[in-house]
């Protein structure tokens, strides 16, 4: 009389993987992966892409904050001047408000953002921002007296086919 505990050769079931079964596995797990590392990829460049459009618009918009100021007569005029900030730590430290009696700052910016595509040393010793004058055209942008614009270094492309330097 046979045992029903007794293994027999063809009667057991399997009690583990075989080798094929295996690479099929990881075939499928290389496939997965190589399809997610390029939208990986992509997803972060888009993360940097909107990081960038923010920091140029919260730029620009303080510029024209400052101008603003300017025209209307709260910041004190001077014959040379072309109502733009002389550079970017200005908006970050404020000016004093002519329309203040108790001589109160009037403040653009809390910091200045920094270019997501900027390399760690260029960022932290204020090189990040390309400025252009309120003198300098567009095609060929130059530091000047004033902040007029201001525009990536970065020599990449974005997503949407135009150079970051142009945004």
């Amino acid at each position: 009389m046979r045992h029903a505990s007794r293994v027999t050769r063809h009667g057991s079931r399997p009690r583990g993987f075989t080798l094929i079964e295996l690479v099929i596995t990881l075939a499928i797990v290389a496939l997965l992966a190589s399809v997610a590392m390029p939208l990986a990829s992509l997803s972060a460049q888009r993360g940097k892409e909107q990081e960038l459009r923010t920091a140029l618009r919260t730029m620009r918009e303080a510029i024209d904050a400052y101008k603003k100021a300017f025209d209307e007569g709260r910041i004190a005029r001077k014959v040379d001047q072309t109502g733009y900030p002389p550079s970017l730590e200005v908006l970050v430290e404020g000016v004093t408000d002519a329309r203040d009696p108790k001589g109160g700052k009037i403040y653009f910016l809390r910091s200045v953002p920094r270019d997501p595509f900027a390399g760690s040393a260029r960022a932290q010793s204020g090189q990040a921002w390309g400025l252009r004058s309120y003198e300098s055209t567009h095609e060929s942008p130059q530091a000047g007296r004033d902040v007029f614009d201001i525009y990536s270094l970065n020599q990449g492309t974005g997503l949407n086919g135009v150079a970051y330097k142009e945004w």
